[in-house]
């Protein structure tokens, strides 16, 4: 993968896991602040900071892993 690509990806991962950060920080310290939602939306929006953020992570645990690959290819056994 040349460096531009991993670059892009990487850095659209890292956005989504401030985006996700944001999103619980806001609504943990901060839901008077959201305004007129109901309980559902309040966890509805919860769940999909939580999904994005696991999500996100896990993009930059893999993309770690095969640049890994790529530059220290392991052997077959």
């Amino acid at each position: 993968m040349n460096n531009n690509l991993y670059n892009m990806l990487k850095t659209s991962a890292e956005a989504d896991v401030a985006k996700a950060k944001l999103t619980l920080d806001l609504l943990s310290d901060h839901a008077v602040g959201i305004g007129d939602h109901s309980t559902e939306d309040f966890y509805k929006n919860a769940e999909e900071a939580l999904s994005l953020l696991a999500d996100a992570n896990d993009r930059l645990e893999n993309l770690k892993k095969y640049k890994n690959e790529v530059d220290y290819p392991h052997p077959n056994i």
